[in-house]
């Protein structure tokens, strides 16, 4: 198998920063806002079947509300892709919003006293849930292999079944692994900030991520960036 055509590294770099976005969103969703996911819809998917089931700890309202959520951010992402034409236009409108959004929930975590019940349960959740359907639409129009910001699953299978124990020649090995990685270093800090510091602060520093991220996409040439079109 021939090794796929490589995007810029800057690209890869931002796209793995966005993926550590979403494992700290998800961590802080999960943990803090009773078993739900707001990135992850493959699991959000699971979650709901676990809801109906009735098993204990499991919001049908809660996940339905994400799973709702992302769809109709999905649908604005995919409308603002085609009223804003320039790729690095398109990411930097995406990313910034994303940042508004996660910054009014960090508010919302900062401030309310449980976070996890009531108004600003399902408020948070919304906020995000809609965010991140809106970047992932976007940064599908972006089509780079393995570097789709959220889901892991065909990641590592293609890592693993691909790689020289696979049989394989290892293609795309290194953007397959820093995805993987983003993925599960975003979590884990996230996690950390939720059990041991503030929900408030691992959204806070979701937002700041998604500032640097949507900064960097101005500032930077698009040629240097791969997103001249």
């Amino acid at each position: 198998m021939s090794e796929p055509d490589r995007p810029p590294q800057p690209l890869v770099v931002s796209l793995a920063l966005l993926t550590v976005v979403s494992g700290i969103v998800d961590a802080v969703s999960y943990l803090g806002l009773g078993h739900v996911f707001t990135a992850n819809m493959t699991g959000n998917v699971v979650l709901v079947g676990l809801a109906i089931a009735g098993a204990p700890g499991f919001s049908l309202a809660a996940n339905l509300c994400s799973l709702g959520c992302f769809v109709g951010g999905a649908i604005v992402g995919g409308r603002l892709a085609l009223a804003v034409q320039p790729r690095r236009e398109l990411l930097v409108w995406a990313v910034a919003i994303e940042a508004g959004f996660t910054a009014v929930a960090a508010i919302i975590g900062g401030t309310v006293a449980v976070v996890g019940v009531g108004w600003s349960r399902y408020t948070v959740i919304a906020l995000l849930a809609f965010s991140m359907g809106m970047r992932i639409a976007v940064v599908r129009r972006m089509a780079v292999a393995d570097m789709n910001t959220t889901v892991v699953t065909m990641t590592l299978t293609g890592l693993a079944s691909e790689s020289t124990f696979g049989g394989g020649a290892n293609p795309n090995a290194a953007h397959r692994a820093a995805s993987v990685l983003s993925l599960f270093g975003g979590a884990l800090v996230g996690a950390v900030f939720e059990v041991h510091v503030h929900p408030g602060w691992a959204l806070g520093l979701a937002t700041g991520l998604l500032i640097a991220t949507a900064v960097y996409f101005v500032r930077a040439a698009p040629l240097d960036i791969g997103l001249a079109s």
